[in-house]
């Protein structure tokens, strides 16, 4: 009987001879770039969705919303309105202004010129023509449009309790109208969204550590003084 070699350990034959072949997982900065990218398609299968269901009934009011909205006029009439009052909604409009000040000044002024996102593709999505807006020439991230809209709703909200669920339906809808006609992902309106609620928080910080009688600032007690 002939001698039976045993099998080796690097035998293909050996059960333990080599772990069951895995994907190496990226690492670091090759793991961001990862979820960014898988984040991007979610981002852009969303704005494709969006763009591909038939809503005529809306399309128009959505598409006035969305002009409407623009360089925060809605905010600031309804500022507007709220100092009229006098008293705590005077306080409260003063806040919101400062709010929108503040995340305007960072949606425009850093985030869109440290990202420099694109604009959605319109056209290739097929976006139905009685929903468009102008096309703004700015960067796609973040929403300004939100995060002014979210800035103003939170600021007033947290100081006038009535007006919160208002301004904050009125916020959401100027976000969504941004997606439904066309010129922001719905990332960018996320991404303002959030950048909205700290200008809110920073705008109320200041608010309490310097409590006006009349507003935002203590500078109308100052010009009354001189």
């Amino acid at each position: 009987m002939a001698d039976q070699t045993p099998s080796s350990p690097s035998s293909p034959s050996s059960p333990i001879a080599t772990p069951p072949s895995t994907r190496p997982r990226p690492r670091g900065a090759a793991a961001v770039r990862a979820v960014l990218s898988d984040l991007r398609a979610v981002d852009g299968a969303l704005y494709a969705a969006v763009a591909a269901t038939p809503t005529p009934t809306l399309d128009r009011g959505l598409r006035r919303l969305s002009h409407a909205a623009d360089h925060s006029k809605i905010s600031l009439s309804i500022a507007g309105l709220l100092a009229l009052a006098g008293g705590r909604p005077r306080r409260a409009a003063a806040v919101g202004v400062g709010a929108v000040a503040l995340a305007s000044a960072s949606a425009n002024l850093f985030g869109k010129r440290l990202v420099r996102r694109a604009r959605p593709d319109r056209e290739a999505a097929r976006v139905s023509v009685d929903r468009q807006v102008p096309m703004p020439s700015s960067a796609s991230f973040p929403s300004g449009h939100t995060a002014s809209a979210v800035a103003f709703a939170t600021a007033v909200g947290v100081l006038l309790p009535p007006a919160a669920l208002p301004l904050g339906v009125l916020a959401g809808a100027v976000g969504y109208s941004r997606v439904h006609t066309g010129v922001h992902y719905p990332g960018d309106v996320v991404a303002g969204a959030v950048l909205g609620l700290a200008g809110a928080v920073t705008a109320l910080a200041v608010a309490d550590a310097y409590p006006g009688e009349h507003g935002f600032l203590p500078v109308p007690d100052l010009v009354r003084r001189a």
